[in-house]
C-alpha cells in the first residue's frame, strides 16, 4: 500500500507531503485547490510522461516519491521477475525527478531504472481509475481481459500464447519457403553467383593487412637493404675499418689481461660482453631485413595492388572489412540451402505446424470452456452489484464467442446490458451513459477486488454525473473493496466522503504573492465543517452540521 507521497514544485504545489493509512481514504476540496494535480502527480510517479509546464515556474526541478509497504506475496513474487526486490523493512520507495527542459531520472529504491521498468513496477502497485477510464469499456477488445481476470486465466492463457506464437513463427517460415519458383530460382542464381564470387578469391581473415604490410616493404626495399647493410657493417662486420662487434672485442681482450689485478672488474667484463651478444643480435636482425630476392618491385607491387583492388571490389559488394566479406558468404550458403531444401524443409514445417496447431488449438479450447464457464457467474455478479448500485432493472451479460484464433485464445468477449425488463441485451457503450458506466465499472471492480493483485487502487471523481442516493451507494462500495485493497478517492459527494475511513483536505492560499497548495488530515469535527461544505448552501447552519453528524454516524453501520 503507499504509505506516503512527496510533492515538490509540481504545478500550484510547492512541496507537501501525505501519509496515507489503510482503508478508504477520500480527498475533497474547493474546484481549483489541486486534488487533480496530485492525481496527475501519482501518475507521473507510476511512469506517465511529464510535459515541461508540469514544472513550478521559476524552479529547474520537481520530484514526486512514494513509499510502499507492506507489499503482499504475490507482488513481491511479481516484482523480483523485473529484477526488483524490496529494501530490508519490506518497502519499495520510487522517485521521479522532472528538470524543466523535460528530462526525467527514474529511481527504484535508489537504483536508477528504465521508464519502461519504472512503469511496470508502478502498475502492480496502484491502479488508477479515472473518468477516461470508463471510456475503455467501449473498447470491446478490452472485455476479454476482465472476464481472463475473472476466471483466473492467467497461467492457461500464457500456456496458449506460447504454442500461437511458436504456430505463427511456423506459418512465417513456410510463407517464404512458398515463394514463387521462379522467385526461387532467380534468387538461388544470385546467390550461387555471390558465393562463387567470394570463394574465387580465396579470402583469408588477416589477408588484406597482411597485404598492405608486404605492400609498405616492397615499396621501401631500396631504403630497407641500404639501411640494413649500414646496420650490420657497422655493429658487426663492415669492408672499411673495424665494427662496433669488433671494437668491443679488443675491449674484452684487454680487460681480461688486468681484471685479476683490480677488484670488481669481472663484474664490468661480464656487463661488456653482453652488450657484445646484444648488438651482434641487432646486426644479424638488421641482416635478416635484406631482401636480395627482390629483383623487380614493380613486379610484385602490381601483384599486390591486383589482389587489394579484388578485395577493395569484394567489400563494396559484400562487406566493409573481410570478415564482413566471409560472414556474408556464410549468410548466402544457408540461404541457398534452404532453397535447395525447401521441399523438405516445407514437409518437416508443415508436421511441425499440424502439430502445434492441435496443441494450440487444445489449449484454445479450454480456455473457452473456462471463459463460458466464468461468463455466466461474472454476469450474474455484476448484474447483482448494478443492483445494489440502483440499477436494479439491468441485466448485464457477458457474450463469448467463437472466433478464429488470436493471440488471446478463440473467442472475442463483448460485455452486453438491457435497461429494463423485456428489452434484448445490446452492446454496453450503445446504451449506457456516463454515470452508467461508472457504475458498471465500479461493478466490475467490486467483483474482481479479490483478484486484483494492485494493492492500492485511485478513484478520481467516480461520482460525477451521479445523484446523492447512487454515490452513497457508490461509498457503500468503495469502502467494501478498501477490505482488500487501499482505496484513494478524490471526490465532490458527501455521502462518498461520510463512508470514508481518512478524510484529507485539499487547499490552496497565497504565500509571498504565489499560489500554494496544503493537504490537511482531518479530524471529527474537522469533517463534519468539511462535509457540510460539500453539501452546500449559503451559511453553515446548526442543522446542516446536525445532518453532517448523523450522516458520519450512520456511517459507522457500513
Amino acid at each position: 500500500m503507499l504509505v506516503s507521497l512527496h510533492i515538490e514544485n509540481i504545478a500550484v504545489i510547492k512541496k507537501i507531503d501525505i501519509d496515507f493509512n489503510e482503508g478508504f481514504t477520500v480527498l475533497t476540496g474547493e474546484t481549483g485547490a489541486g486534488k487533480s494535480i496530485i492525481i496527475d502527480s501519482i501518475n507521473i510517479l507510476l511512469g506517465a510522461r511529464p510535459s515541461r509546464e508540469i514544472v513550478r515556474s521559476g524552479e529547474e526541478t520537481a520530484v514526486v516519491s512514494g513509499l510502499f509497504c507492506n507489499i503482499s506475496p504475490a507482488n513481491i513474487l511479481s516484482l523480483s521477475e523485473l529484477g526488483i526486490t524490496p529494501d530490508e523493512d519490506g518497502s519499495i520507495f520510487i522517485q521521479r525527478s522532472i528538470s524543466s527542459d523535460g528530462r526525467t531520472s527514474n529511481k527504484i529504491n535508489g537504483r536508477t531504472v528504465s521508464v519502461s521498468l519504472h512503469r511496470e513496477v508502478g502498475s502492480l502497485l496502484i491502479n488508477i481509475h479515472g473518468q477516461h477510464d470508463n471510456q475503455k469499456l467501449l473498447d470491446v477488445s478490452k472485455h476479454i481481459y476482465y472476464l481472463d481476470r475473472y476466471a483466473d486465466n492467467e497461467s492457461l492463457l500464457e500456456h496458449y500464447i506460447k504454442k500461437y506464437d511458436n504456430m505463427e513463427s511456423i506459418k512465417r517460415q513456410l510463407s517464404e519457403l512458398y515463394r514463387d519458383e521462379d522467385e526461387k530460382e532467380r534468387a538461388a542464381d544470385m546467390l550461387r553467383y555471390q558465393i562463387n564470387d567470394i570463394d574465387s578469391a580465396n579470402l583469408k581473415q588477416s589477408e588484406e593487412n597482411d597485404l598492405e604490410a608486404q605492400k609498405k616493404r616492397v615499396q621501401n626495399i631500396d631504403k630497407i637493404n641500404k639501411q640494413a647493410k649500414t646496420v650490420y657493417s657497422s655493429l658487426y662486420e663492415g669492408d672499411k675499418g673495424l665494427s662496433a662487434c669488433q671494437q668491443i672485442d679488443l675491449a674484452i681482450n684487454a680487460l681480461k689481461q688486468i681484471a685479476d689485478i683490480f677488484d670488481g672488474f669481472e663484474e664490468i667484463l661480464d656487463k661488456l660482453e653482453n652488450y657484445r651478444y646484444e648488438i651482434e643480435d641487432i646486426a644479424f636482425r638488421a641482416n635478416d631485413l635484406l631482401d636480395d630476392d627482390i629483383s623487380d618491385p614493380l613486379i610484385i607491387l602490381d601483384k599486390i595492388e591486383s589482389r587489394l583492388d579484388t578485395i577493395s571490389k569484394l567489400k563494396r559488394k559484400y562487406g566493409a572489412t573481410t570478415t564482413d566479406i566471409l560472414n556474408f558468404r556464410e549468410k548466402a550458403a544457408v540461404e541457398l540451402e534452404d532453397i535447395e531444401m525447401a521441399d523438405e524443409k516445407i514437409h518437416d514445417l508443415n508436421a511441425s505446424l499440424k502439430e502445434t496447431e492441435g496443441e494450440a488449438t487444445e489449449y484454445a479450447d479450454r480456455l473457452s470452456e473456462c471463459r463460458r464457464t466464468a461468463a455466466s457467474s461474472l454476469s450474474d455478479k455484476i448484474t447483482a452489484e448494478l443492483a445494489f448500485l440502483e440499477m436494479s432493472k439491468v441485466c448485464f451479460s457477458v457474450n463469448v464467442c467463437r472466433v478464429p484464433l488470436s493471440r488471446i485464445g478463440g473467442d472475442e468477449v463483448e460485455f452486453m446490458i438491457s435497461a429494463n425488463p423485456g428489452e434484448p441485451l445490446k452492446p454496453l457503450g450503445k446504451i449506457a451513459s456516463g454515470g452508467e458506466l461508472s457504475r458498471v465499472m465500479l461493478a466490475i471492480k467490486s467483483v474482481l477486488a479479490d483478484r486484483e493483485h494492485t494493492q492500492t487502487l485511485i478513484f478520481d471523481e467516480i461520482d460525477t454525473g451521479i445523484s446523492g442516493k447512487i454515490s452513497h451507494k457508490i461509498g457503500i462500495k468503495l469502502k467494501q473493496i478498501s477490505g482488500l485493497s487501499q482505496v484513494i478517492c478524490v471526490t465532490h459527494s458527501a455521502q462518498i466522503a461520510t463512508l470514508a475511513h481518512n478524510h484529507l483536505y485539499i487547499s490552496k492560499s497565497e504565500y509571498n504573492g504565489r499560489v500554494e497548495t496544503t493537504v490537511t488530515s482531518l479530524d471529527y469535527d474537522e469533517r463534519v465543517k468539511e462535509i457540510a461544505r460539500i453539501i452546500g448552501g449559503l451559511e453553515i447552519t446548526e442543522s446542516l452540521l446536525e445532518t453532517v453528524t448523523e450522516m458520519l454516524n450512520m456511517s459507522e453501520n457500513f
